[in-house]
């Protein structure tokens, strides 16, 4: 389950990367009005990979602290 975690955590940060990139050209190229609502999806990917990020650390801090209450109640 953790290289799963890590793999799907890497893939929100390169989905919020390139939709940042696609979605900057296309800005550029066909103009700012059309293509700036967007950046909806650069925000939610980046926002869903800090998300992944901080519920992997609280999972494993939350692993550590059962792993001494069980060695407490040994």
């Amino acid at each position: 389950m953790e290289t799963y975690n890590k793999i799907m955590r890497f893939f929100w940060l390169g989905m919020a990367i390139a939709s940042f990139v696609i979605i900057t050209y296309f800005c550029i190229v066909q103009g700012y009005k059309t293509w700036v609502y967007y950046y909806v999806f650069t925000f939610i990917s980046l926002l869903m990979f800090l998300m992944k990020t901080w519920m992997m650390r609280r999972m494993k801090h939350h692993l550590k602290y059962l792993e001494e209450q069980q060695n407490n109640a040994d």
